[in-house]
């Protein structure tokens, strides 16, 4: 039930602006938003990564500079269970940073993680041979077959390359289906638009996206 925002250019952008609009979308939500956040950027061709258990409209985004690839995630912990800093996306493995909304119930898959989304991110890893859209699709629709019930699965998963973005929901389309919008050759992806900001495109339900230099597939 979290907010995902996923910002990409290639050419440098300024975060602050987009934490700050990404700030007010989490603290209107309906559901709140205030179990911590995190962001993860690109700096030098590396990922730098920031957690903080505070809501993100409570926390100052001065702090950082520019990039051409942003992810930010705020967090609504499922029945307020595990409010920790080490539980706030994104997750990353050195490669890739991970970043999930949604709701699953009964879930049949084994894998390490702190909590579903940690899992959800090892066990897409999995299937990886070399080609992440496919291991998206593959990894997924496994584990839709082994769940009793998908009310949202939302995953953007990204690496200095390129960026994927899944967007699946059984309910509630205004809230969980992902949005977005080129704004010149900027890329915006998010849970919803920004505010006073309009053309924005919604993002099919079942869809697998992947966006890199070469474009979209």
């Amino acid at each position: 039930m979290c907010r995902l925002l996923c910002v990409h250019s290639p050419r440098p952008f300024l975060i602050e602006p987009h934490l700050e609009v990404f700030a007010t979308i989490a603290r209107d939500s309906r559901e709140y938003q205030g179990h911590g956040w995190g962001c993860a950027w690109l700096e030098d061709g590396e990922w730098r990564r920031y957690h903080d258990i505070r809501p993100v409209w409570e926390d100052r985004h001065d702090r950082f500079g520019e990039t051409t690839l942003l992810l930010a995630h705020a967090r609504s912990a499922f029945r307020d269970e595990g409010i920790q800093v080490e539980n706030n996306m994104p997750f990353g493995d050195g490669r890739h940073v991970f970043i999930f909304n949604g709701e699953l119930r009964g879930v049949r898959i084994r894998e390490q993680g702190r909590i579903g989304a940690e899992k959800i991110f090892n066990y897409i890893k999995r299937f990886d041979r070399g080609d992440m859209h496919e291991a998206l699709e593959r990894g997924l629709a496994v584990i839709e077959k082994r769940t009793r019930h998908v009310r949202a699965m939302n995953v953007i998963m990204a690496s200095p390359e390129r960026v994927h973005v899944s967007c699946r929901f059984a309910e509630d389309p205004d809230y969980f289906q992902l949005r977005a919008r080129d704004d010149g050759d900027t890329r915006i992806v998010c849970s919803d638009p920004y505010p006073g900001t309009e053309e924005w495109a919604r993002i099919d339900n079942g869809a697998v996206l992947t966006r890199e230099l070469a474009g979209e597939r």
